[in-house]
């Protein structure tokens, strides 16, 4: 495992390996997770999820589950609020409470096999199960829309009769509804120079057609939720989420009560890689709560987590690019067409926005369509949209290199981008590192030791990913003895807990074990985005270095009482203040020992908007075996890059990085969703989800880059999401560079690589 760095400057606390405060918690069962929610008086709720892909539900007759002995409650789409209003905005694509409200629990149609149409609460979790059966629901079976293409057929089905097509172009341009009728829900375009010169004036242009599949995310932890409505009107739930502002919002505007009257208590969280920011039960928990006076909890099994919540798009995309016969890359342009499942909201924008970020182009041209399909409504996954793209581009550059007779890593280095130039939106790129990633790539051990054997290649790629950020909010309290407590409420899904709390230490000079890091409920801390967007470390970061600041001040205020000075005077460094009038000096934890003399507790909030994450660049060098008789692929040797800006902990760093080169492998080798014509899925379990395991990989050897970010004070970026983007791409070219064929069409599996090396024989 290398680590190239190349700091500006040096940190007392940042870039040091300390234990993670939860650590302990963690691996001896002590922290609680959201199954682990027992309340007194608890109920118990199951969930009836539609047989059919798409039908019109007629009506709902629950009386004989109601009349089993043990069900206290069951409850429909009439008991949701927002369901009941008419209007309808399927342009807004994202955060449309409607959507939400519907996709929980389905009301005049289903959309899905797995579509939530009930739910009853009992006593005992066996005796809800054993209910469900007893609920009738008359179906009119519409014709099934499985696929995009099916959806954007001449004479489709409509899912959804009222949608009309929303298109939008470039970043800054006003969006248009059509006013066309179809199962495409937007329609994103984003332009610079003019496409049809730059491949005109092209020596060399290709064109490739590329598609992947639906996937999960693979977090261990189900979907649960804990919901109790008090008789005073205020609701609590406890649930495993990325986001408890985002839980509370959705919950109190589906169930109708505004949002101070909802408090979320965020659980421990079992892994969400994007896919826990959005309500499925939390809702459903608290109507039945409301309707039974009592505690109720609802939780996914396996199945239902498949079946019923949200997994990352299956995608079409076609590349074309043109470039010159000394490598220089003149032209692109992208035809994305991404499923967004029932309800609109792909993550076709990531995808527009990102895919031919790594490289200098005159002339783009980006069209990314957003398209509905009776499957299960996509949500996240680690840098939405932009693996699937960059699994395109780098394909079609790793050809390009191999028709121009330029090795491919210099072909990227030679036409890769750096500040001031342009995104595919037309915006100017930051500062960021995607020539000196290239470059350690191209010095890397990896690249220089030559692969050697038959039927082996290595595969390049890189993929680029833009973050923007949100706002957090962060509290720091002292105690009297100089520790701090810290408290934040952002969801701790990486090691963010000591990632903030070192940023804190490294500001106030101390150590990082004196501050005790706390995720809060909503009530305790000030409004904070969704744990997601690789924006924890960075804008939580920002929002606790403003406290520490204040604290500070705070702190010199009361040294300049005590030694009776002007606070002017005071001056601050290495966790110690010092009078420069007359040299006398305190340390934090002195200051803290005389707080209550000297004017009372010293806390400090703070609440900050980012300043943008920013552009942030990785890479993969796969070396690969194929065995030409059965098309299996094994994974020789894996190493994985990343420009980390500055690494705050080291080792969270290379785990983000592992962990998403891992995810990305999957997604390239084993994993899909597989769908019967009815739109059943055949494969809804981790036995038959094929997922890759220790056995199935190497070590994953990890080299950082650190160009600092000049939109941080400590020069961070995000690095939870970008590792994912280019292991698809890079498999892809090992594979080819191995058995001389082209897998277009995502997973590689075994079959699909023999049909490829037999139909290149034949």
């Amino acid at each position: 495992m290398t680590t190239t760095a190349q700091p500006e400057q040096q940190y007392r606390v940042i870039g040091t390996r300390p234990v993670r405060h939860d650590g302990v918690d963690k691996v001896t069962g002590a922290a609680r997770y959201g199954a682990d929610i027992n309340l007194p008086g608890m109920l118990h709720a199951k969930t009836l999820r539609s047989p059919h892909s798409h039908a019109r539900i007629r009506s709902i007759d629950t009386s004989k589950a109601e009349a089993l002995p043990g069900v206290v409650a069951v409850a429909t789409s009439a008991d949701f609020p927002i369901i009941e209003d008419r209007i309808l905005d399927f342009a807004e694509v994202q955060g449309n409470a409607r959507m939400i409200a519907e996709n929980l629990m389905a009301k005049d149609k289903v959309l899905y096999v797995g579509h939530a149409v009930a739910a009853v609460c009992a006593t005992s979790p066996h005796i809800a199960q054993e209910a469900l059966a007893l609920i009738d629901v008359d179906y009119e079976v519409l014709p099934t829309v499985l696929t995009w293409r099916e959806a954007m057929a001449e004479g489709a089905e409509l899912l959804h009769e009222d949608m009309t097509t929303y298109f939008r172009q470039e970043r800054f341009a006003r969006g248009d509804d059509t006013g066309v009728k179809s199962n495409v829900a937007g329609h994103i375009q984003h332009k610079v120079g003019d496409v049809d010169q730059g491949f005109a004036d092209s020596d060399i242009v290709i064109e490739r057609e590329f598609e992947t599949q639906t996937v999960h995310q693979g977090y261990i932890e189900p979907h649960v939720s804990t919901a109790m409505w008090s008789a005073d009107g205020r609701v609590t739930v406890w649930t495993s989420t990325q986001g408890l502002f985002n839980i509370r919002a959705q919950t109190a505007a589906i169930i109708g009560v505004p949002e101070s009257q909802v408090k979320v208590v965020p659980m421990e969280i079992g892994g969400g890689f994007g896919a826990k920011a959005i309500a499925y039960l939390d809702p459903v928990a608290a109507v039945l709560s409301r309707k039974t006076g009592r505690p109720v909890k609802v939780t996914m099994d396996r199945t239902e987590v498949f079946v019923g919540s949200g997994p990352a798009s299956a995608t079409f995309m076609r590349c074309k690019m043109g470039v010159k016969n000394d490598g220089t890359m003149v032209a692109g342009q992208l035809y994305m067409v991404y499923e967004a499942g029932a309800f609109p909201g792909s993550p076709v924008g990531g995808g527009a926005l990102t895919g031919f970020g790594p490289y200098k182009m005159e002339h783009m041209l980006v069209d990314g369509l957003d398209v509905v399909c009776n499957k299960q409504k996509v949500q996240a996954y680690r840098a939405p949209g932009q693996p699937q793209v960059s699994f395109a581009v780098e394909a079609v550059v790793d050809e390009l290199a191999e028709m121009l007779g330029i090795e491919p890593m210099q072909f990227r280095l030679q036409n890769a981008v750096v500040e001031g130039d342009r995104m595919p939106n037309g915006v100017p790129h930051r500062v960021f590192g995607c020539i000196e990633m290239e470059e350690a790539m191209i010095n890397s051990d990896h690249f220089q030791t030559p692969l050697e054997g038959e039927n082996r290649g290595r595969g390049i790629a890189v993929g680029f990913r833009w973050q923007a950020g949100q706002a957090s909010s962060a509290t720091i309290n002292v105690n009297a003895d100089g520790t701090l407590n810290l408290i934040t409420g952002s969801v701790d899904i990486g090691g963010t807990r000591t990632a903030v709390a070192m940023q804190v230490a490294e500001t106030l000079g101390i150590d990082v074990d004196r501050i005790a890091p706390t995720v809060v409920d909503t009530d305790t801390v000030g409004w904070t985005a969704t744990t997601g967007g690789s924006r924890i470390a960075f804008d939580t970061g920002l929002a606790a270095i403003a406290a520490s600041e204040d604290l500070r001040d705070q702190m010199a205020q009361r040294c300049a009482l005590v030694w009776e000075v002007e606070p002017e005077t005071v001056e601050f460094a290495d966790g110690e203040f010092t009078c420069t009038s007359t040299e006398e000096r305190m340390t934090i934890a002195e200051v803290a020992s005389r707080m209550m003399r000297t004017g009372g507790p010293l806390t400090a909030s703070a609440s900050a908007t980012s300043t943008g994450v920013g552009p942030v660049i990785a890479g993969n060098i796969i070396d690969v075996e194929v065995d030409p008789d059965t098309g299996k692929v094994d994974i020789l040797r894996c190493t994985a890059f990343i420009d980390s800006g500055t690494s705050v902990h080291p080792s969270y760093v290379e785990g983000q990085m592992q962990g998403g080169t891992v995810q990305g492998l999957g997604w390239a080798m084993t994993e899909d969703y597989t769908y019967a014509d009815d739109g059943r899925m055949l494969n809804s379990s981790f036995l038959d989800y094929r997922m890759p395991t220790a056995l199935d990989l190497p070590m994953i050897d990890t080299v950082v880059v650190e160009v600092p970010n000049p939109r941080h004070p400590y020069g961070l970026r995000g690095v939870g999401e970008a590792p994912l983007i280019p292991p698809l791409a890079a498999l892809h070219n090992a594979i080819y560079h191995a058995a001389g064929v082209r897998v277009n069409k995502l997973p590689m599996s075994p079959t699909a690589v023999l049909e490829a090396i037999q139909d290149a024989k034949e």
